[in-house]
């Protein structure tokens, strides 16, 4: 017997929430017969969750979806094209059996070059070369070397463990930070606790935060922090700008205790014209871009595309976020 016709309106319904209402993602193309897709920004987003199972958050830096709420009664899944989820886990979300993926996988190369790059930059001084050149001075110094150097990773995520290999690959002695103490981790190595910074960071020339922002972790780097850290040290920064009291940082570079530091990411983006961090010496500023080499939003659409033919056939999702961590439980 011939099935009837599958019409839109038996198909699951999945709400897209843009940056603008046509903000269609690309590469969705194999779902447009399995699923209704509602592409909505935050104005119309309490409309399109109406009714729908699933939601890409395609603005993954929104936190609107805790707003709407009380209008996700359908809702079984939630994707953020993003590997933080700290805007989204509000509690009703954690509290609900709705499950949450994140785009775990997609930055962490980038990422780890860029903290690479980070590294070199302070070893080689290339900041100060573009400063005298932009001055016309020809002035001649030395330049350190990254072979032997020291790195503590403060994380342990997928993130952190690439950036741990690559920095290994040019000859950097590395030390992981998390939540437990371990030896022989395989990309980390010895892995001290994050909640006693201040008892290891001094080993490090470079000290880099690559956590996600939990309640843990939340202004975990502070005065006690920098001033253990030892003279001339270099902190780069990649995970959240929450994670760092800011002003501490400010002391600390401005104190010329330490070396320099490389942020990415601030506790206000963008970072205001008239904050002091501009300003401070051995400081190195870009606009939260670490993760976002050419080519990176088609990835996380595939990436999303691929999760959601999983959710249609019932299988197994990837990259489910652990809701009371507040990240993806990592296999390391």
């Amino acid at each position: 017997m011939t099935q009837p016709p599958v019409r839109d309106a038996d198909l699951p319904v999945l709400a897209v929430l843009g940056r603008h209402a046509d903000d269609l993602p690309p590469h969705l193309e194999p779902l447009e017969d399995r699923v209704q897709i509602r592409v909505a920004d935050e104005a119309g987003l309490a409309e399109a969750v109406q009714g729908a199972r699933a939601l890409f958050l395609w603005d993954f830096f929104s936190s609107s979806l805790e707003q709407v709420w009380e209008h996700c009664e359908d809702l079984e899944w939630v994707h953020v094209a993003a590997a933080g989820v700290d805007k989204l886990l509000f509690p009703a979300l954690r509290d609900s059996p709705v499950v949450v993926t994140n785009a775990r996988g997609t930055f962490d190369r980038p990422i780890a070059e860029f903290v690479l790059g980070a590294v070199l930059a302070r070893a080689k001084r290339l900041h100060e070369s573009a400063e005298l050149q932009r001055q016309h001075i020809w002035e001649h110094r030395e330049t350190a070397s990254v072979q032997g150097a020291t790195a503590l990773v403060v994380g342990t995520g997928a993130i952190a463990r690439e950036i741990a290999r690559l920095l290994r690959a040019v000859g950097m002695q590395v030390r992981g930070a998390g939540r437990r103490e371990r030896e022989h981790d395989p990309d980390l190595g010895t892995v001290v606790s994050s909640a006693h910074l201040p008892e290891h960071v001094g080993w490090a020339d470079h000290v880099i935060n690559a956590t996600p922002l939990t309640e843990q972790t939340r202004g975990l780097f502070d005065a006690s922090v920098f001033d253990a850290m030892a003279p001339g040290a270099h902190f780069v920064n990649i995970g959240r700008g929450e994670s760092v009291v800011e002003a501490d940082l400010v002391a600390a570079l401005e104190g010329r205790h330490l070396g320099g530091a490389s942020l990415d990411v601030f506790v206000t983006e963008p970072l205001p014209p008239q904050s002091p961090l501009w300003d401070c010496p051995g400081l190195v500023i870009s606009a939260h871009l670490s993760g976002d080499v050419v080519g990176w939003r088609d990835a996380l659409a595939r990436q999303f595309v691929d999760n959601a033919l999983r959710w249609l056939d019932g299988a197994d999702l990837h990259n489910v976020v652990d809701k009371e961590l507040g990240y993806v439980r990592s296999a390391g």
